[in-house]
């Protein structure tokens, strides 16, 4: 053998290797595991992991998108592999919106869905979690907090301390209604408990409708207070208590799974999201949801 042709066989062995290592590395780096197996029993888990939004905010970094969400639910649907959806819920809430679009994809499948809760479900996070066929939590798990809340800030005080005056030129009496240059007028205010009771009255009969509760249950527990997953299973509000692992065992057996399930994790948060997520991603999403819970953080140490 020539010296030559020995230097191109190196060279293609060397590139071979080099592209084995890249493609293992990218297999990594997305989540292989997550890709899940090709078998028919499968167990879908979609994340639902930070301040649900709507809109096509990048998710999976302290944000999560009910387009991500819907998407995630629908193929999962559509996929006859999978038997069984189980939902994972790591959130304070976000917008009744968002919440309402999950909701929708949500009643929508034939397969059952399982929700999970994690250390915080709460507000528009239980919103989501009342239609599911069976919810899953921690004893110790924050859950709850049934109701809606429209915060206004008046800063004119400052305003007047700075110096600064406002012109508002505006088409109607409420068109500027919520402007921190000013308080509320006593209208707005009705007005604002309208629209507030308007969306309470929609969370109020999607939670009775989920969980068999009459309207007058629901709305005596739905006074905006959280809840532990021990007193939300008194209540009514969880069914049973466990892990993650035990949701899937659940999922699996209303799906009519027999033996252990193949399970995909379809959209975990993965490496790929802060290698491509962003120029300087930001770590401290992933557990936002939790450190800057409106609900303050339930320790059992210091």
């Amino acid at each position: 053998m020539s010296g030559s042709s020995r230097k191109t066989i190196i060279y293609l062995v060397l590139v071979f290797v080099l592209f084995t290592i890249i493609a293992g590395s990218f297999y990594i780096i997305i989540g292989g595991d997550s890709l899940g197996k090709p078998g028919a029993n499968r167990v879908e888990v979609i994340y639902v992991q930070g301040v649900m939004l709507t809109g096509s905010v990048p998710s999976g970094l302290g944000v999560a998108t009910s387009e991500e969400i819907t998407k995630s639910l629908n193929d999962a649907a559509e996929n006859s592999r999978v038997k069984a959806i189980v939902m994972r819920i790591n959130s304070g809430g976000g917008s009744p919106a968002a919440a309402e679009e999950i909701v929708s994809a949500m009643e929508k499948i034939d397969k059952p869905i399982v929700v999970s809760m994690g250390d915080v479900a709460a507000s528009a996070a239980y919103y989501i979690s009342a239609p599911a066929d069976r919810i899953i939590a921690n004893p110790d798990t924050i859950t709850g907090s049934i109701g809606v809340i429209w915060v206004f800030q008046n800063r004119s005080a400052f305003y007047e301390d700075e110096g600064i005056s406002f012109y508002v030129s505006k088409s109607g009496e409420f068109k500027d209604m919520g402007g921190d240059w000013r308080g509320l007028s006593d209208d707005e205010k009705m007005y604002a408990d309208q629209v507030v009771f308007e969306v309470y009255g929609r969370f109020v009969k999607t939670v009775a409708d989920g969980r068999n509760l009459s309207l007058g249950q629901v709305k005596d527990m739905a006074d905006g207070r959280v809840y532990t997953g021990a007193r939300a299973k008194e209540l009514g509000l969880v069914d049973e208590f466990g892990s993650l692992d035990d949701a899937i065992e659940v999922a699996a057996r209303l799906g009519g799974i027999e033996g252990k399930p193949d399970v995909r994790y379809a959209n975990r948060p993965s490496l790929s999201r802060l290698l491509f997520g962003g120029e300087n991603p930001d770590l401290s999403g992933f557990t936002k949801y939790y450190y800057e819970s409106p609900y303050g953080r339930l320790l059992s140490i210091s």
